[in-house]
């Protein structure tokens, strides 16, 4: 007879219980753990205190006797053929289901930050390139099929996206996040989240919440931010990702916000996001962040106390590895020091989710589509790296042209110079495989096929004669090279500064995981380099492949093109912007400081954080929030808003835009507001809405933006969420700097308390005008 909980034809919640009713305290603490397998003492960390915790494991058959909850990154810990990993993750499972009572198999979760992180995948460009291209539907096509890609070899849960808003670009993560607008970062983030949820990968938000608010931009170090700063800008992208995206799993961050971990704040992972926000998926820790709280955070004594806390907390399951939520947790179990409900509630969540993904049906089936048809399995897909391609060229941002340099004409001899002119490696983020594992492995091919800015400037210019020196490496003091570089760029035309980042991760880079800044001017000598270079009577083209920005008030380049580490075809795509084969339209996420002290702080700030006489320190930005320039011109006309909305409505503003150059190219109008008298301090500006829209010479399109009053609200004095009646001012523009109309517009009617049901998004709609000249 069929057990009720392998039976698909019953409801998930009777299946859960039965199976549930069944287990043994042991069984179900099996549920809330993984295994992370292949991982060495000798191996460099690609996990915070990796190594610390890196115990020799049981024997297989005894460890995973009572059942197991994760399997951790079977693809993504070291270079492994992706059908052989395959045929291995599936053996995996047989034996597991085989060895254990109940035959439950595990759910398989591997990184997916740019791509799906394992050898020979597509490495696409980094989430800060995702915002930088204000282009939430092509995001939405990446995730999709970069999860179709990870079903296919038999991955069940991506560990994306991040949806931490940048707070202080001194942080190593910042490439990790898509931008310092939290509202960006949502609707970007939310599109990441739906189309990896659509190719039936669990989607994980990360990370909840407050990281990237760290005093001074150090890793894993305190986040002091009051209630009002957390609630209206850290919070709001994972509501979108949660209501728009549809994640099914959370993930919590490593950070303490006023002296409290995530990982034992109750009040965050129940109360809010499960009680208020009505999630009911499954709440995974970030990678030993149980046992932090007794090594890092020194708020529990023991791994059994950390393990309490946490799940009373509403962790739900312990990765990468058991050490908490084994026998520590059970001796707290038994000894009645841990109610086994606490147990109960996070088991019926792994089992409902593993219920949902077919894994408790009778006839699950461990091979996965790719082990069935036993060939080949490609990763980078030409459907793939076309993506790649498209994410890559429309993040491209033109920071400037003054000398109107680009795109080169007249190519002649051409000059590349600089530490990332020639390394594949400074093309891509760390959590691409190459940089994140595969930098381990020296021996072992790239993976991808992919070209270095020196190899993709030869192609993009073929009858250019093009010379190259290093100069120096991306960090250290050694300046010996640069004089050679100088002498190389003497002789030239034109020469192309390629200057920036190595990602890596916990110092062994200079962006990425554990690789923070201490100030933002360009890593090692790269300074000195740019300063030498120009020095000389020759035009020189910055171009940045970096994880952060970086402080550019004191050069002047004639033309400055930034790509945020653009993935496998990124070296094509700022070739392309060069050669003008590109238009850019890419426009910055994050605003790029004028000096490198110039930061923290982001455009989101109030009056009193914008220059004035009362500081000798002007905090304006080099490049704003929002900027971008292009090779055609564009024109924003016919602006029009209603004179008042009810604090219940809507209002809509519109406008015209017309490409008034000489061919196509896109443009991101963007719908800024501002609230000139509130309850507190609001920003002086803040985005509420933006739209790409693409446009031959001389066309033009009305974009019209629907603007509920529910955009306008923020946390009030007492805590709430308000929309306040009163002035409001929309402004629209192509930067938060360059704007082009502002309108005042009355809200009428009684001051309302919004919740987490409140309108989110501010829905836009681009009509062609057929009277475009």
């Amino acid at each position: 007879m069929l057990n009720i909980w392998a039976d698909p034809g019953k409801p998930t919640g009777e299946r859960v219980a039965a199976l549930l009713a069944e287990l043994t305290l042991e069984e179900k603490l099996a549920q809330l753990v993984g295994v992370w397998v292949g991982v060495s003492e000798t191996d460099q960390e690609v996990a915070p205190a990796q190594h610390e915790f890196a115990e020799p494991l049981p024997p297989w058959d005894e460890l995973t006797k009572p059942g197991l909850g994760q399997l951790t990154r079977v693809f993504g810990t070291g270079p492994v053929d992706p059908l052989v990993g395959a045929k291995v993750l599936a053996e995996t499972q047989r034996k597991l289901v085989a060895n254990t009572r109940f035959g439950i198999p595990a759910m398989a979760h591997e990184e997916c930050l740019a791509g799906f992180t394992a050898w020979q995948a597509t490495v696409f460009p980094i989430p800060l390139a995702w915002g930088a291209s204000f282009d939430p539907v092509t995001v939405e096509r990446m995730a999709r099929e970069v999860g179709l890609v990870m079903r296919d070899v038999g991955v069940h849960q991506g560990l994306a996206p991040v949806l931490d808003v940048s707070r202080d670009p001194r942080w190593g993560r910042t490439e990790e996040t898509i931008g310092e607008d939290p509202y960006l970062v949502g609707l970007v983030g939310a599109a990441y989240t739906k189309g990896l949820e659509s190719s039936g990968i669990v989607a994980t938000l990360k990370h909840f919440a407050g990281y990237s608010a760290s005093r001074g931009g150090r890793n894993h170090a305190p986040v002091h931010m009051g209630p009002r700063e957390f609630a209206d800008v850290v919070l709001p992208p994972f509501e979108m990702a949660l209501r728009l995206g549809g994640a099914r799993s959370v993930m919590n961050s490593y950070a303490e916000i006023d002296g409290v971990p995530p990982a034992s704040d109750s009040a965050l992972l129940t109360d809010l996001l499960r009680d208020e926000w009505g999630f009911d998926g499954v709440v995974v820790a970030d990678y030993f962040a149980v046992s932090f709280l007794e090594t890092a955070h020194a708020i529990a004594g023991s791994p059994g106390e950390a393990a309490a806390l946490a799940l009373a907390a509403g962790i739900d399951v312990e990765l990468p590895s058991v050490r908490c939520y084994g026998e520590p947790l059970a001796e707290l179990v038994r000894s009645g020091q841990v109610d086994e409900a606490l147990v109960d509630r996070a088991v019926v969540r792994v089992l409902t989710q593993k219920c949902e993904l077919g894994l408790l049906d009778e006839g699950w089936s461990p091979e996965s589509p790719a082990v069935l048809r036993d060939e080949p399995v490609d990763l980078d897909p030409p459907a793939l790296r076309d993506l790649a391609r498209t994410m890559a060229e429309r993040s491209v941002v033109l920071l400037d042209n003054a000398a109107d340099l680009l795109p080169l004409r007249d190519t002649g001899k051409l000059a590349v110079v600089g530490p990332c002119a020639d390394d594949l490696l400074a093309l891509m983020g760390c959590y691409a495989f190459p940089n994140h594992v595969g930098v381990q492995h020296p021996d072992v091919p790239l993976g991808v096929d992919m070209d270095t800015m020196l190899q993709a400037v030869r192609k993009e210019f073929p009858a250019a004669a093009v010379t190259t020196a290093k100069g120096c490496e991306v960090d250290g003091d050694d300046r010996s090279g640069i004089e050679d570089a100088v002498a190389v760029a003497r002789d030239a035309d034109v020469v192309l500064a390629v200057l920036g980042d190595r990602a890596g991760l916990f110092g062994r880079g200079t962006s990425g995981e554990g690789c923070d800044a201490e100030d933002l001017t360009l890593p090692g000598v790269q300074g000195a380099l740019l300063e030498e270079l120009l020095a000389l009577d020759v035009p020189v083209v910055l171009v940045l492949l970096a994880g952060r920005p970086y402080a550019l008030g004191s050069y002047s380049p004639a033309a400055v093109v930034q790509a945020f580490f653009p993935g496998e075809e990124g070296a094509g795509a700022v070739a392309g912007v060069l050669s003008g084969r590109v238009n850019p339209s890419g426009k910055l996420p994050v605003q790029v400081p004028r000096g490198s002290g110039g930061q923290p702080t982001t455009y989101l700030h109030p009056p009193l954080g914008g220059p004035g006489g009362v500081s000798s320190v002007d905090p304006s930005p080099a490049f704003p929030f929002g900027h971008g320039l292009s090779y055609t011109s564009f024109e924003l006309s016919d602006f029009t808003a209603g004179e008042e909305f009810p604090s219940d409505g809507e209002v809509e503003v519109s406008c015209l835009v017309r490409n008034t150059g000489d061919r196509a190219g896109a443009e991101v109008v963007q719908l800024y507001l501002n609230d000139p008298v509130a309850g507190v301090t609001r920003p002086v500006r803040q985005l509420v809405g933006f739209a790409r829209v693409d446009l031959e010479p001389g066309e033009a399109a009305e974009v019209s933006f629907r603007v509920h009053a529910d955009r306008t609200s923020f946390t009030g004095r007492d805590g709430r969420r308000v929309v306040e009646t009163g002035e409001i001012v929309f402004q629209v523009g192509c930067s938060s700097t360059d704007i082009r109309w502002k309108q005042s517009v009355r809200l009428t009617g009684e001051t309302r308390v919004v919740g987490y049901d409140r309108v989110l998004v501010t829905p836009v709609s681009v009509t062609p005008r057929a009277e475009a000249r």
